[in-house]
């Protein structure tokens, strides 16, 4: 089995910074800090570098099967390791759906033959199958995706007692997408009699409105405590929405919020500039908003930084509003942003590692990973604050080929990623060799 040793480390982990080795053995970490080296070990000197616990991003879409133009878990996965993330979960919204365990299964097949980085899959909530997602454990998905809002085919759970059903009866954590279709729609409605088909792209914000927002998640809350379900809110977008929220640490909550690096980033201004390449479902808002999601950040109300990943084509991103699909390529360039937003002084190191590995990893029962412990699998990431990445188009891994950061250049810089041990990206490119990727485990929490 082979050793590595990763010397002169500065590791941030569990709310902390300390200068310490890391001797990895196979998948896993068996040393921190000083001791006896095999004979054999290869070492990497990190002079210095902050050594992360791989990013676990919850919420991705790859695109496969069925959309594959966009996306696939290969393309997808090796963007993912560039940018420090070792770990996703796939949303269920592909053709066909995932909303079976046999979808599951084919999932899980294609990744174990293709992916890059360490993977798991949410199953799908549909209006009719409530009986499926009672069955499904851990074993099998790492969560149910329900779309409380307009969404891709059949996947619109809008039927009040199919929602009960699933807040009483779900085994594992529910993560929803939380905006009010009747509203969504009403206000498309009043936007296409005044512009008709030309709706500037600057309306959507106002037609995927914060009202359209709350309405729905504090919907979803309300079910959630009284069934006492495990509910996690995907990207929110409002600051009024954050009052449906409680502050403090992950372990004490069953109900969790997340927010996705765009809605970081990004406000209401950027349509002028960027247009449909940051159109996404719910939209991105105000700069109040934003500021808003930012401190909810550090004051522990928002648990999960995550992307959304969601790429299209700029052939698909060109059409006018209605046609114009929404979603972001964002996997690669996630840690990035944060450690710029890091350099700004937004966030602590310590709280983008809490808040995109530790927390991502306890809300899920992710087995062993997420935490830099002796034990767990050696999914790191070694981060240069000293460096820059600069967003271009030559460097873009997604198989959609562009970036909504394109021209922005963001202080640090992913420098190395170990998969299961293996170093998978260094010196600005992937490694080559054997994939090292795993299907993540999930134990019931």
């Amino acid at each position: 089995m082979s050793t590595l040793l990763l010397a002169n480390a500065q590791l941030v982990n569990e709310g902390k910074i300390v200068a310490a080795d890391v001797l990895v053995r196979g998948e896993r970490i068996e040393r921190i800090g000083t001791g006896p080296v095999p004979a054999g070990t290869a070492t990497i000197d990190l002079n210095g570098l902050h050594l992360l616990p791989g990013l676990i991003d919850d919420q991705v879409h790859c695109r496969e099967p069925g959309l594959t133009h966009k996306a696939t878990l290969a393309t997808e996965s090796l963007a993912a390791l560039c940018g420090g993330v070792t770990s996703f979960l796939d949303m269920p919204n592909t053709q066909p759906p995932t909303t079976h365990r046999a979808a599951l299964a084919e999932k899980r097949r294609i990744a174990a033959a293709t992916c890059h980085v360490n993977y798991g899959f949410y199953l799908g909530a549909t209006n009719t199958n409530l009986e499926e997602i009672k069955r499904v454990g851990p074993e099998d998905a790492c969560g149910v995706k329900v779309f409380m809002g307009a969404s891709t085919g059949n996947m619109l759970v809008d039927d009040p007692q199919t929602l009960e059903g699933i807040f009483a009866g779900a085994r594992i954590p529910i993560a929803a997408h939380c905006e009010s279709t009747p509203l969504i729609a009403e206000n498309e409605r009043r936007f296409r009699e005044r512009y008709g088909d030309d709706v500037p792209m600057e309306a959507h914000p106002l037609i995927r409105s914060a009202e359209a927002c709350y309405r729905s998640s504090s919907l979803a809350v309300e079910l959630a405590k009284r069934h006492g379900a495990r509910l996690h809110v995907l990207h929110l977008t409002t600051a009024r929405e954050l009052e449906l929220f409680e502050r403090g640490p992950i372990e004490g909550k069953k109900i969790t919020a997340e927010v996705c690096v765009h809605h970081l980033w990004f406000d209401d201004s950027s349509y002028a500039t960027l247009g449909a390449k940051v159109k996404c479902n719910p939209a991105i808002k105000t700069a109040a908003d934003r500021a808003a999601l930012r401190a909810a950040v550090v004051e522990d109300r928002i648990d999960v930084i995550a992307t959304d990943h969601a790429p299209h084509t700029l052939e698909e991103k060109a059409r006018k509003y209605f046609e114009a699909p929404a979603g972001l390529p964002l996997v690669q360039h996630s840690l990035p942003m944060l450690l710029e937003q890091r350099a700004q002084g937004l966030f602590r190191l310590e709280t983008i590692v809490q808040k995109a590995a530790h927390n991502p990893a306890l809300l899920f029962g992710i087995v062993e990973r997420g935490f830099i412990r002796e034990g767990y699998y050696a999914d790191l990431v070694a981060v240069d604050l000293g460096s820059a990445t600069r967003v271009d188009a030559a460097q873009v891994r997604y198989k959609c080929g562009w970036s909504p950061f394109e021209g922005t250049e963001f202080r640090g810089a992913v420098a190395l990623t170990l998969v299961n041990g293996v170093p998978v990206f260094r010196g600005g490119r992937p490694a080559a060799g054997p994939r090292a990727a795993r299907a993540l485990e999930f134990a019931a929490r």
